[in-house]
């Protein structure tokens, strides 16, 4: 089978933009107080950690494929998925807060207002739903259901 619905949850531009400028801001700083091959070295680093900082926690990825939902590193197969629901911001922020289940399988991101919710029909796992950000929840939820309709071989 393949692949129904694949997302990778990059951080926004602001994001790179914001840590270039405090990067900016630090060999401002450090120009004016050390040698300058020093600041370049220190300043270099810096990039250097931001960078692997960003990408690494926009790598996360959502794929839906194969009889298994991926958000991640978890994964779970078609036949322990229940229903599914697309969540807009305000129902995403309730379900990450007030309604929300301290046993549930979370993967929020702060600049993602939307989420899916997906019911774990698996009695061995303790988590009863899985609540994922993502950009397109309609899609998402989509392939998900389609997922758990087919029937597995």
């Amino acid at each position: 089978m393949a692949t129904a619905y694949d997302e990778r949850l990059g951080v926004p531009l602001r994001w790179w933009v914001q840590g270039s400028m405090l990067v900016a801001s630090l060999w401002l700083a450090l120009i004016v107080a050390v040698p300058g091959v020093v600041a370049w070295a220190v300043t270099a680093v810096a990039l250097g950690l931001l960078t692997l900082l960003l990408r690494g926690y926009g790598s996360t990825r959502i794929v839906v494929g194969d009889g298994t939902l991926r958000v991640g590193r978890a994964r779970i197969e078609a036949h322990h998925l229940g229903a599914v629901e697309a969540l807009d911001a305000d129902a995403a922020r309730r379900a990450a807060g007030v309604d929300a289940d301290a046993r549930a399988f979370l993967l929020l991101r702060p600049y993602l207002s939307r989420a899916v919710r997906v019911e774990i029909t698996d009695p061995a796992d303790p988590a009863p739903y899985w609540l994922v950000s993502t950009r397109h929840p309609d899609a998402l939820a989509g392939a998900v259901a389609e997922l758990t309709q087919r029937p597995t071989v």
